[in-house]
C-alpha cells in the first residue's frame, strides 16, 4: 500500500487493512476450532464456532462500512481504489468462511451424538490443506504478492484430490453397511464445506493478484496473463 502526504487518509487504509487481518485471524479460528470439535468429539467447542459466528458477521458489517466512506469521501484512484474494492470482496469471502466453520461445526454436533465412523486422517488433512490455503491467500494480501497467490490457485488442485479420496471413502463405507450411511452423509457435508473454503481461499488469491497488478485471473483463460 503505498504512503500519502495525507496522514488521515492513510491511517484509514491502514485501519481497514487491519480490520480485515482481523477478521481473517477470527475465520482461521473458527475453521480450526471446528475440526478439532470434530477430531476431539468436542461438542461444547462446535456450539461455541456457532456462537462466536456474530462476531465475524459484525466485522463484515463494520468493514464494508469502512471501505464505503472511504470510497464517498476520498474518491480513491489508481492502486489505492483497487484495494478497496478488493476489500469489498475479500470481506465477503471471509464472511462466507465463518458461516461455513459453522456448518462444519453444526455437522460436529450431529456426529458426535453418535459413534465415530472410521478414521478422520483424510479429512484432518483436507481440513489442514484448506487452513494452509487461507493462510497462504492472506499473506499474500499482507505481503501484496502476487506469486505467492499464484501458489494458492495451483494447491487448489491438491484440496480437490483430497476431497475425492474423502468422497469415495465415505461412499464405500454407505455401501458396505446401510447403518453408515447417517454418519457418511454427515462428514460428506464436512468434507464438501472444506472443499469450499478452499474455494474462498482461492477467490482471495485472485482478488490479490487484481489488487497488485490490475489483472483480473478469475476466469481458467485469463490466468496466464498474471504469470507473465
Amino acid at each position: 500500500m503505498p504512503s500519502h502526504t495525507d496522514k488521515i487518509y492513510e491511517n484509514e487504509l491502514r485501519e481497514l487493512r487491519e480490520k480485515l487481518l482481523a477478521m481473517g485471524a477470527k475465520v482461521e479460528l473458527a475453521i480450526a476450532s471446528s475440526v478439532r470439535a470434530l477430531v476431539e468429539r468436542d461438542t461444547a467447542l462446535a456450539r461455541k464456532v456457532e456462537e462466536d459466528d456474530t462476531e465475524i458477521n459484525r466485522e463484515e458489517v463494520d468493514i464494508d462500512d469502512c471501505c464505503r466512506r472511504i470510497l464517498a469521501l476520498r474518491q480513491p484512484a489508481g492502486s489505492d481504489l483497487r484495494f478497496i474494492t478488493t476489500a469489498l470482496k475479500i470481506v465477503t469471502d471471509l464472511e462466507r468462511m465463518g458461516d461455513l466453520a459453522v456448518n462444519i461445526a453444526e455437522r460436529v454436533v450431529d456426529l458426535n451424538a453418535a459413534p465415530q465412523l472410521g478414521s478422520y486422517a483424510d479429512i484432518v488433512k483436507l481440513a489442514d490443506l484448506a487452513q494452509a490455503q487461507l493462510k497462504h491467500a492472506l499473506d499474500a494480501f499482507v505481503d501484496g504478492n502476487p506469486s505467492a497467490a499464484q501458489v494458492v490457485l495451483k494447491g487448489d488442485e491438491l484440496v480437490d484430490a483430497v476431497y475425492l479420496k474423502v468422497f469415495n471413502e465415505l461412499v464405500g463405507l454407505m455401501l458396505e453397511d446401510s447403518k453408515n450411511i447417517r454418519r457418511a452423509t454427515a462428514l460428506m457435508f464436512v468434507a464438501k464445506h472444506l472443499e469450499r473454503l478452499a474455494d474462498h481461499a482461492t477467490n482471495v488469491a485472485e482478488m490479490v493478484i487484481y489488487m497488485v497488478k490490475g489483472t483480473d485471473v478469475r476466469h481458467p483463460h485469463s490466468r496466464g496473463l498474471a504469470e507473465e
